[in-house]
């Protein structure tokens, strides 16, 4: 008997609910996470800030990561964890900048770039092929940052500029990411992640050290536990979603954030952010969509050549 196709198989109901719930659980972490570094920004450095989160997420590995140090103790691929973390820990540096000079939803909406650097970095060291799709979505992406900046109409904030550039680091880490995933597993790339970024922000912080205060500490574990959290549950709905449904999902965390915004910081709801928000969006679902159809028909082309091949004889 020939094994059942499992292509047009579709999720389990509770399965899909589970990855609605982890999503859910993701997006209200980046925005503590959001939240925890803005409040800390008000009395502390934003090194400091990076310092505190990683020093946080140290306590929170050591209390519930202890499985993955046998693979730690064997120092696979080092040099490129270094390399990883080094463009993750700048990147994280230009993203909270953004968080405390930008209104939330903007920061969020411009992050939501990274598959286009994704797209592009894939195509420069990993070599890989760029779709019609990929291209189709870059231009779309590149007209939605013009809508949310709107060059010409004013004066362009820099920390918009730090935004993107923080989007780019985020994509180049991705695909360093990638390759490791070949030799760690996910685990001991996060613990590689604070082991490496926990000594940078300290010697960051340094250089512009500031008094903390015992008020500070509930922010920092809101922005520490938010860090990891967010990204812990995100890797768990990817699991029980795909990649077409986790990104329209993942693009509420801009009208979360415009919410929270609003009510904790006065911000003004931007429509134009909305909008350039939905153009990127769009333009990556778009891709994602048509890349899912062109896999689904070369499966099924191939589908019939496996059958029509004569059974052998014994």
């Amino acid at each position: 008997m020939s094994p059942t196709p499992t292509l047009g198989r579709s999720l389990p109901g509770s399965s899909f609910t589970q990855g609605l719930i982890w999503m859910g659980l993701s997006m209200v972490s980046f925005i503590a996470m959001s939240v925890g570094s803005r409040e800390m920004a008000e009395t502390l450095s934003i090194r400091q800030v990076l310092f505190f989160r990683a020093l946080v997420g140290l306590f929170v590995i050591l209390a519930v990561g202890r499985a993955v140090f046998p693979e730690i103790r064997r120092m696979q691929q080092v040099p490129l964890h270094l390399a990883r973390n080094v463009v993750h820990f700048t990147a994280q540096y230009f993203w909270t900048i953004g968080i405390v000079l930008l209104p939330l939803a903007s920061v969020f909406a411009l992050e939501f770039t990274m598959p286009i650097w994704v797209t592009l970095f894939a195509w420069l060291l990993l070599r890989e092929k760029v779709s019609r799709q990929r291209l189709l979505a870059t231009a779309g992406g590149f007209i939605g940052v013009l809508v949310i900046v709107r060059p010409g109409i004013g004066m362009v904030d820099p920390a918009a500029g730090l935004v993107l550039i923080a989007a780019a680091g985020y994509g180049l880490s991705l695909i360093m990411v990638k390759r490791l995933t070949g030799h760690c597993s996910p685990g001991a790339i996060v613990v590689w992640m604070i082991l490496i970024q926990l000594p940078l922000g300290l010697i960051a912080a340094l250089t512009d050290w500031r008094p903390v205060h015992v008020t500070d500490v509930p922010w920092m574990l809101v922005a520490g536990i938010g860090a990891l959290s967010a990204h812990f549950c995100q890797a768990q709905a990817l699991k029980r979603l795909e990649a077409s449904v986790v990104i329209p999902i993942d693009f509420l965390r801009v009208p979360m954030a415009a919410v929270v915004g609003f009510y904790a910081y006065g911000e003004a709801i931007d429509l134009w952010v909305f909008l350039g928000g939905g153009i990127i969006l769009l333009s990556n679902l778009q891709a994602v969509l048509a890349e899912r159809r062109g896999q689904m028909t070369s499966a099924l082309d191939a589908e019939p050549l496996v059958k029509a091949q004569p059974p052998q004889r014994s």
